[in-house]
């Protein structure tokens, strides 16, 4: 098994992907913007559900106490 230092060497290496061209600058730029907007995407969901919500009128909290009342 080859160690996780050198899988990014080899994919690096040329001739390593028989018959793939060269990406294209243009290609490169998309993935790195749809990457960037995915990433914005789940940072907005997280702060968004992680948001402390407004106590309501009808949200009281109960506790349960043996012994008392």
């Amino acid at each position: 098994m080859t160690p996780p230092g050198h899988i990014l060497l080899l994919l690096l290496l040329p001739g390593s992907c028989s018959g793939c061209g060269p990406l294209s600058p243009l290609l490169l730029v998309g993935l790195v913007a749809a990457d960037a907007i995915m990433s914005l995407i789940i940072v907005g969901v997280v702060l968004v559900c992680a948001r402390p919500r407004r106590p309501q009128e009808n949200d009281k909290i109960y506790i349960n106490v043996p012994g008392r009342g």
